[in-house]
Parts: structure tokens; C-alpha cells; sequence
């Protein structure tokens, strides 16, 4: 009964417009004023410092960091004129640029929001100037900012891993695959589009052109080599391969010498902001989680719905209906730090593999960027397209099967995700 008035509780301080860390704070207090009166609280304090404190966490800045200055010093605009060479000769080839761009940004920056205010910017005015619908290019964008959180590096990924215990390397290596395929298929939806809807063709293949593209694109490569080269080939943790994501991307801003102050401060007050609204809700979930583990709730949890079934794909269905459901009201981090400590031990009885789940955990998040209420992705492409949320998701929809056509793929088939997880560390 506690536990039901607390979550009551919870929620209705966020329709209040509490925030969410806040909110699951005084939560988790109460829950152990009542449970275990005012002398559980005396290490609150420190208990929530420990838990924003730890190592891995501190990735996720650098990698925010690393693709601010990534979009300041025109590296941003080099990649989109590489890949408009190689790909704009098609009908509707912006639109697959756009996908193409988002896929290389994803490899920096780790986070959806970051890449729909960075690609936006310049590909949603681009596209209407040159005659796609205002929802189409919103869409299109969003859906395709979504790959940030499957393609690594990912800021929930680095979340899932601290909560869950586990590698956060080898979960990179799990969102490779499901990245590329759900990439493909965005481009595919978006070539249906723009043969059914005769949208333009940028430009004829011009091998010059795409050399000089591609000689002006080359110092940018260089950085998703560095940065998953050096995780997947063991020379590097996560955090240093963050760490390595900055200052290769100063080098690389270096050589360019175009620099943007104006853009780049902004940016990394974005991006310090978005990093502080993290921190908080780890810490603040210390104390739920706490309340949360001496209450039982978790192995409770565990035992009911293996009562029912231990059929483990069926688990995963359920599992996959409740994260898509919280995903159309939680941001991602938020989601992962308020169940994922809940749920472990399910998983763990049912014989799951954590790196799995994890990916599948992903993949549904990325999908709840893009269904309103919350839909943070897609309410930024509709802010920067002008464009009405409701007329942008009738389109959207079409890229959200996509998505989830490739959480389906990634839950029942786990070769997809877990391939090169087998073959690189076990």
C-alpha cells in the first residue's frame, strides 16, 4: 500500500510540473521516513553524491561536449556536402542525406536531442527551400536523430549500463547492427516518399565533385575511427574514449580553423544544462532505488511475473509493451533510472542476457522520442520546421514502424544485436 501511495504521489507531482528528480527524491524520502523513520536519512546526502559520482558517468559530457564543438567548427557542414556528392543524385536524396548525416553525428555526440538542434538547424531549412513538406523534413529528421541512441556511442546506453552493472563497451558493440538496419530502412521509407511524392533530385553523380567532398570530409572520418576503433579494439574504456572524443574533435576543429564561439558557447550551455538534468536524476534515483531494494519490490516483481510465465521471449513482449508505454511519458534517462533497478532482477532470473536487454531497452526509448505527449525529439524538429506535432506524426508514423519493426528483430532474433558481442568478447 506504501509503495502504491508513493507512485501516486510521484505522478502527481509531475503532472504538477515537479520536476522528474525532484519528485522522485522526495519519493523515495518519504518512503524511508515512513518505513524507517529520520535516522535513514542522515546519509541521504552522501548516498546521492556517491551515486552521481561515478565513473562511467562522466562520459556523457564529453561526448555532448565532443559533438558541440563537432557542429562549431564546420565539421557538421563538410559531412553533409560528402554525403550530398555521394547520394544526392537520387529522388529524395536530401532526405537520405539527412539519415546519413545523423548516422556519422550519432557516432560523436550520443544524444538524440543534440543531433535533431544540430542536423535541424541545417537540413530542415534546406529541405523546404528545396520543396519538401515542412512535416516531411520534421519527420525525417526526428526519426533519424533517434539512431544517436542506438549507434555508439549512446548517453542511455552509458544510464542502462550503470544501472543494470554492466559493460558498457560491449553494449556499444550491440547497437551496431540494429543502427545500420534501422538507417536502411529510414532511407528506404524515405525513397518511397520522394518517388510517390516526386520530390527533387539534388544533383547528377559527379566523381570530382565527390572526391573534393570526400578530401575536405576526411579529417571528420578520422573521428568515429578513433573513437569506436579505440573502444572495440580494447585500447580504451568508454569514459576515455569520451575524453579522446573531445580533443580529437578540437584537432580536427583545429585544422579546419573555423570556429563558430558564438554557436560553441550555446552549445555547451545546452549541453551543460541536459548533463545536469542527468546527474540529478541518478542521484535522486539512489533514493528510490534504495527504498526500493530493502521493500523487495524488485524480487516481488520478479516472482509475480514469473508465476505466470518463464518463457522468456514472452517476458520480453511484456517487457517491450511497459517500456513503450512509459516512453510516452518519461525522457529516456528518466525511464532508465526509475525502472531498469526494478526490473534487473527479473531479468536475471529469466535468464536474459543484460547486454540484450539493454539494446531492446534502447531501441524503445528511441521510439518513445518520437510519440507524443513527451516526444522530446520530435517536439524539437517541429519547433525548428514550424511545424504542427499532430501533421509532422502522420507522417512520422511511417518511420516509427522502422523502428519498430527493428525492436521486434532485435528482441526475437538476438544474433542481430548479440553477433558482434559474441565475436569481439566472448
Amino acid at each position: 500500500m506504501l509503495i502504491l501511495a508513493m507512485f501516486v504521489a510521484l505522478v502527481v507531482m509531475v503532472l504538477l510540473n515537479v520536476p522528474i528528480a525532484v519528485a522522485l527524491a522526495i519519493s523515495g524520502i518519504l518512503g524511508l521516513l515512513v518505513t524507517e523513520g529520520p535516522g535513514s536519512l542522515v546519509t541521504v546526502g552522501l548516498d546521492m553524491y556517491d551515486g552521481a559520482t561515478k565513473f562511467s558517468l562522466i562520459a556523457i559530457p564529453m561526448f555532448v561536449l565532443a559533438g558541440a564543438i563537432m557542429n562549431a567548427t564546420g565539421v557538421t557542414r563538410r559531412l553533409i556536402n560528402f554525403v550530398s556528392a555521394l547520394i544526392g543524385f537520387v529522388r529524395g536524396g536530401l532526405a537520405m542525406v539527412n539519415v546519413g548525416v545523423s548516422l556519422f553525428f550519432a557516432e560523436i555526440s550520443g544524444s538524440a536531442v543534440a543531433d535533431v538542434a544540430a542536423m535541424g538547424s541545417i537540413m530542415i531549412p534546406e529541405m523546404k527551400k528545396r520543396g519538401y513538406p515542412a512535416p516531411f523534413a520534421a519527420a525525417i529528421t526526428s526519426s533519424s536523430a533517434s539512431l544517436a541512441i542506438i549507434i555508439p556511442p549512446s548517453i542511455p546506453m552509458i544510464l542502462y549500463a550503470v544501472s543494470a552493472e554492466t559493460s558498457v563497451e560491449q553494449l556499444f558493440v550491440a547497437g551496431v547492427v540494429p543502427g545500420l538496419i534501422g538507417a536502411a530502412g529510414l532511407m528506404g521509407v524515405a525513397y518511397y516518399f520522394s518517388v510517390r511524392y516526386n520530390f527533387p533530385v539534388e544533383q547528377t553523380f559527379n566523381l570530382k565533385n565527390l572526391r573534393k567532398t570526400a578530401l575536405e570530409a576526411a579529417p571528420a572520418f578520422s573521428l568515429p575511427v578513433i573513437i569506436l576503433g579505440g573502444i572495440f579494439g580494447g585500447f580504451v574504456t568508454a569514459t576515455e574514449a569520451a575524453g579522446l572524443a573531445v580533443l580529437a574533435s578540437i584537432v580536427v576543429g583545429l585544422y579546419y580553423r573555423e570556429v563558430d564561439l558564438k554557436q560553441l558557447r550555446v552549445a555547451m550551455l545546452d549541453g551543460g544544462v541536459q548533463t545536469a538534468v542527468v546527474m540529478l536524476l541518478v542521484a535522486a534515483s539512489v533514493l528510490m532505488g534504495g527504498f526500493l531494494t530493502r521493500a523487495q519490490m524488485p524480487q516481488d516483481l520478479a516472482a509475480g511475473i514469473l508465476a505466470i510465465t518463464d518463457n522468456k521471449y514472452l517476458i520480453l513482449l511484456m517487457l517491450n509493451v511497459l517500456f513503450l508505454v512509459i516512453g510516452f511519458f518519461l525522457h529516456s534517462a528518466a525511464a532508465i533510472i526509475l525502472v531498469v533497478p526494478i526490473i534487473i532482477p527479473l531479468i536475471q532470473q529469466a535468464g536474459i542476457d543484460p547486454v540484450h536487454f539493454g539494446l531492446v531497452v534502447t531501441l524503445n526509448l528511441a521510439i518513445g522520442q518520437q510519440t507524443p505527449p513527451v516526444a522530446s525529439v520530435l517536439i524539437t524538429a517541429c519547433s525548428i520546421a514550424r511545424a504542427n506535432i499532430w501533421e509532422v506524426s502522420k507522417v512520422n508514423i511511417y518511420f516509427i514502424a522502422v523502428l519498430l519493426t527493428v525492436l521486434l528483430m532485435s528482441t526475437y532474433i538476438p544474433a542481430i544485436p548479440m553477433f558482434l558481442v559474441d565475436l569481439l568478447y566472448r
